[in-house]
């Protein structure tokens, strides 16, 4: 599956063309991500770090996913960095309640880069992620040489860019499409 992810209009790139997002497995063991971002000549990317949890990865280039069980208030933060550094919080609200995710593994972090395009996959856990089935949003922070960043997501609200916003919580995950 395949989605379309929008620039935040208070916050367009200069030279990214378009960001697509792609759940490509969601198995017994892990959940495999994929980014695709097109018009990456000036795209900043993390030097290599190694594996490890690490704060503030939002703000550099960094991509994210967001997991609401439905029926709850409390959502899951993932924030994956090319990197490969990462980061998990549960919040038990909006934007309230926030507390580093215990993790049984480390998420596997990748990215590949060609001429004008990148691509980053990103594998999690299955046993790390909230049950069946959800509302989730996959966003990505995109910064360019200069410092200019756009924030990427399937929906935004009306507003100031904010991927924690419910809005934004545009994908619907269940048993039946995990098979």
């Amino acid at each position: 599956m395949t989605l379309t992810l929008h620039p935040h209009p208070d916050h367009l790139p200069e030279n990214i063309r378009s960001v697509e997002a792609s759940v490509m497995a969601l198995g017994p063991h892990w959940l495999c991500l994929r980014w695709k971002v097109e018009g990456t000549q000036t795209l900043v990317v993390p030097t290599f770090a190694g594996k490890g949890r690490a704060d503030n990865l939002w703000q550099t280039t960094c991509f994210e996913l967001f997991v609401k069980p439905e029926g709850g208030d409390g959502y899951t933060e993932f924030n994956l960095s090319p990197s490969e550094r990462w980061a998990a919080y549960d919040f038990s609200g909006y934007r309230y309640g926030m507390e580093d995710r215990a993790m049984v593994r480390q998420p596997d972090c990748t990215i590949r880069r060609g001429g004008s395009i990148a691509i980053f996959d990103a594998s999690i856990p299955v046993a790390d992620l909230p049950a069946l089935p959800w509302r989730a949003g996959l966003s990505a922070v995109l910064e360019e040489q200069g410092g200019r960043k756009s924030y990427w997501a399937l929906n935004h609200p009306d507003g100031k860019a904010d991927f924690h916003d419910p809005a934004c919580f545009a994908l619907s995950l269940g048993p039946r499409e995990a098979a």
